[in-house]
């Protein structure tokens, strides 16, 4: 019998199979053609001997020891459920169905729901790590049933990253737990990716340096404080040429950026539990604008430049950076502990901090400090007010002003630079300006206001 199935053989779903065949479990496979799955069991070389696959659904279903465990990787939505639809007549009470995508946590909330009022078990489970991570080891982040989590964190631990000997694959929580930490990742990476490329921007356009310059800088980085998976990479892409034409490999790269809906999810949720995470907000609203080339041209032509470009400082690039990564990782944790609260999840925030140091898209020498920190309590449970965090984060501001004060001088955008600031300088004044308007809002509505020196609501002399 096999220790469990999987369903849905393209990039993903056939990396994630030959990962658990590796490690020793046992995979039954089916995909809705059967000559992908006779490729994929071509291609799966001394590892067949691990693998199955049936020809039908029951006799798929069958071949899994009780309780079943069927990893689900299909497009999520509504394709997705079709799969798990198909599969219920042939499953029994107490059988776990997985979905391995990246679904939006409400849809995994309400189908575990659905499947838990007809006597299945389900799971959400973030993967992250990308197509080299499910084939050799992602930060895998679970959500549901404490007694699905016991069936299937064997296998799960046995194909994870690990970080000193440790798997990076843990039990967020109930229901959506797992696939909400997975996109709150997912959008720290989009503000982490576009600092990077503000950081790469700044280093071209303001001091002249070649990509493979630039490359060769961000390598040099990646061995100090900013060591990361995302700075790695960078340092590796910069210095590649494009074998057709001989150029640096970004220059023949279109520069309008995709985004599969992770990131705006982020902001979305964000908003919905009242929370900050505008350095996230940017980096999906730059995505936007790298949208828009023909009006971005437009621009250029119609509104010229005024400025003057000079060049920035290297160590205050890095310091900068350093700075305004930290609050973008702790805009990520407060967002997963006001959803935690919300949903009753009881995440361990600690916890999730230690399965990203390997295996996932943005795993960096942050991470463990951020452990730390957690597990010794977070200052009013701000990420950026603990030791360890706010020396860093201080020592690194003044270079985050210059750099930002010169790009805006120079007519460079940095949104999500220039939004660290903005919460940064926000959360350190202990009087705003929202006091102005409150005094707006009950003006024009009426909708009142709290007085400093009173309890309750008041009401401004403004007249009827």
């Amino acid at each position: 019998m096999a220790d469990i199935g999987l369903i849905g053989l393209g990039t993903m779903g056939s990396a994630l199979a030959l990962n658990m065949a590796e490690k020793g479990n046992d995979v039954a496979v089916w995909n809705r053609t059967r000559a992908r799955t006779d490729e994929f069991l071509a291609e799966a070389g001394d590892l067949a001997s691990k693998l199955s696959a049936p020809e039908g659904l029951d006799d798929f279903v069958n071949s899994i020891r009780s309780p079943r465990a069927i990893v689900v990787m299909v497009k999520a939505g509504a394709p997705a459920q079709a799969v798990m639809d198909s599969l219920k007549p042939y499953l029994d009470a107490g059988d776990i169905l997985i979905d391995a995508g990246n679904a939006d946590f409400n849809d995994t909330r309400s189908t575990e729901a659905a499947l838990k009022a007809e006597g299945f078990d389900f799971m959400g489970i973030g993967v992250s790590g990308g197509e080299e991570g499910a084939r050799h080891g992602p930060s895998i982040m679970a959500g549901g049933s404490v007694a699905a989590w016991e069936r299937l964190a064997p296998i799960l631990k046995s194909i994870a990253a690990k970080f000193e000997d440790q798997p990076c694959a843990a039990h967020i929580g109930s229901d959506g737990a797992g696939h909400f930490v997975k996109t709150v990742h997912n959008g720290i990476e989009y503000a982490d990716m576009q600092m990077i490329a503000e950081v790469y921007g700044l280093m071209r356009h303001m001091n002249g340096m070649s990509p493979a310059g630039i490359g060769a800088q961000f390598e040099a980085w990646n061995s100090g404080a900013l060591a990361s998976y995302l700075v790695e990479i960078t340092g590796q892409v910069l210095q590649a040429d494009d074998p057709e034409t001989g150029k640096p490999m970004v220059d023949v790269i279109l520069d309008s950026a995709g985004q599969k809906g992770t990131g705006r999810w982020t902001v979305i949720e964000a908003l919905k539990l009242g929370q900050s995470a505008n350095v996230i907000e940017a980096a999906v609203g730059a995505r936007g604008w790298s949208a828009a080339r023909d009006l971005r041209a437009m621009g250029a032509e119609m509104l010229g430049s005024d400025v003057a470009v000079a060049p920035v400082d290297l160590e205050d690039l890095a310091a900068a950076l350093l700075s305004a990564r930290i609050l973008a990782y702790a805009q990520g944790f407060t967002l997963i502990g006001a959803a935690s609260d919300e949903f009753n999840w009881s995440v361990d925030r600690a916890e999730v901090a230690e399965i990203w140091r390997a295996g996932c898209i943005i795993r960096s020498a942050l991470l463990d400090t951020i452990a730390g920190a957690t597990r010794a309590g977070l200052p009013g449970d701000a990420l950026y007010l603990a030791d360890g965090l706010r020396e860093p984060l201080l020592a690194g501001l003044p270079a985050l002003r210059r750099i930002v004060g010169a790009a805006v001088a120079a007519g460079f955008p940095v949104p999500a630079l220039s939004g660290a600031v903005a919460y940064l300088d926000t959360m350190r004044q202990p009087r705003g300006t929202a006091d102005l308007i409150q005094a707006q809002r009950d003006f024009f509505g009426a909708h009142g206001f709290g007085r400093v020196d009173a309890e309750g609501q008041h009401h401004g002399p403004w007249g009827s």
